[in-house]
């Protein structure tokens, strides 16, 4: 693809467009695009030394002529689409295994990167622009995929992220407390990721999470749509049972283990077995691959510990912090540590509803900084603190000496949860990325109790 957004990315002969993101103007890369080789600029005003075409919006044109330059291309690979607050990237990264392990070659789109038969690479965004996503889903076929599937975040959806592409499957997940620094009110939310489910291809199906409050939003007349949930659906779940090691469970009456722990994975995996039974897969197949498939890394990994366990989980958000905690509870421990925080520079409204939660479900919690960004993190922790009921906290603004300290209180049989950051490798701090890996830093701390 010779068309570019990126300047550093121009070659020789390329096309140039300017695109408006969210804290750049494209139009102020021009001249170094054209120094990098670009024989052609797409803009909307200007003048150049090279062959320049203008339009009214840089981003409306892109989606244009991804649309009818690769449509015809595109029209053989298969694209499953999954939405929703939490259980994106799990949901995904499992019909991703699901699907190559029963020899369907699939590919995977989110947010722990680009994945063909394993990590291609890492990505920005959940959900990359528009530019880079086509030409994933390119490569995708390339390598002989015969899917792609991709999360699907409410910001690309408002966004336009994802062009005019349409999606043979979608799922939604459910709708919790996030983003409203962005969306403001909970229906603008539910009515962003509502858009996936008006992108569908003639031939589709949609699968809907009806025990969750806003399935109405995406259970459109229009579409072909099946349900999965407690209650009566078409994919009813029932007899939950956790341990440490794994999770039994009914969907239809017909029985199923995952490695995966907790009734919120139960859900992520109900998707799965829904679309291989769309897809004509037998009972016995599902179960025989689901029970091999793992998590992705950074989504409730369990690290094993004398004095009981570790869990590195990316909840970030109410509902997600509040799930992982009562599946903790349901495992047989002595107490249960947590660790905390709320990123900068997003929705405040939800820092009091984590602090509650991790108080009220934990016997003990370390509040820490996250990704504080350009926000004072001391501020960001004491909007998490300012009016708890319960006093069973300390507050660490250091990661790593909340994570040493978390690690350090464990007596036999407790269970630890380091929570927020999961598969992520860095700290955001002011505007610098820094290496942090919550995994290294607690693998670390073992080893120097294990030599003590």
């Amino acid at each position: 693809m010779n068309i570019k957004s990126d300047s550093r990315k121009i070659e020789k002969g390329d096309t140039f467009i300017a695109l408006d993101g969210v804290n750049h103007h494209g139009h102020e890369y021009i001249e170094d695009a054209i120094k990098r080789g670009a024989k052609r600029i797409i803009c909307t005003e200007g003048n150049y030394d090279v062959e320049t075409i203008y339009v009214p919006n840089t981003h409306e044109y892109l989606v244009e002529y991804l649309d009818a330059t690769y449509q015809e291309e595109l029209q053989d690979i298969k694209l499953i689409g999954v939405t929703g607050t939490n259980g994106k990237t799990t949901t995904c990264f499992l019909i991703y295994q699901a699907l190559n392990q029963l020899s369907i070659p699939c590919a995977y789109v989110g947010t722990i990167g680009f994945y063909i038969n394993g990590k291609v690479k890492d990505l920005t965004n959940t959900t990359p622009d528009v530019l880079e996503l086509y030409d994933m889903i390119l490569q995708a076929k390339q390598a002989g995929c015969k899917y792609v599937v991709m999360e699907v975040s409410s910001h690309a959806l408002s966004y336009q992220r994802i062009g005019k592409l349409k999606f043979h499957y979608a799922f939604f997940s459910n709708l919790t407390e996030d983003h409203l620094d962005f969306h403001k009110t909970m229906e603008n939310y539910a009515l962003a990721k509502q858009k996936l489910f008006y992108q569908l291809e003639e031939d589709h199906t949609c699968f809907i999470n009806c025990d969750d409050s806003y399935a109405s939003y995406f259970l459109l007349e229009q579409n072909h749509n099946l349900t999965y949930g407690t209650k009566n659906s078409n994919y009813k779940i029932s007899n939950i049972q956790v341990d440490i090691s794994n999770t039994t469970f009914q969907c239809n009456g017909y029985r199923y283990q995952m490695k995966l722990l907790g009734k919120y994975n139960v859900y992520n995996m109900v998707c799965v077995i829904a679309l291989l039974s769309v897809m004509n897969f037998t009972n016995e197949q599902i179960k025989d691959v689901i029970k091999n498939l793992e998590p992705p890394k950074g989504r409730m990994e369990v690290l094993s510990f004398l004095r009981g366990k570790i869990v590195i989980d990316y909840a970030h958000t109410p509902d997600a912090v509040q799930q992982i905690l009562l599946t903790a509870r349901e495992i047989p421990h002595q107490k249960i540590y947590t660790i905390v925080g709320c990123g900068g520079d997003r929705d405040p409204l939800k820092r009091p509803m984590m602090g509650e939660i991790a108080t009220s479900l934990s016997d003990f919690v370390i509040f820490t900084s996250d990704n504080p960004r350009t926000e004072d993190p001391f501020h960001i922790l004491k909007d998490i603190t300012a009016d708890l009921q319960k006093n069973n906290f300390t507050v660490i603004e250091n990661r790593k000496d909340a994570i040493n300290k978390g690690v350090q209180m464990m007596k036999k049989n407790d269970i630890l949860l380091v929570l927020g950051k999961g598969h992520e490798n860095y700290q955001i701090i002011g505007n610098t990325k820094f290496d942090f890996d919550d995994k290294i830093v607690v693998e670390t701390k073992i080893r120097e109790i294990c030599k003590e």
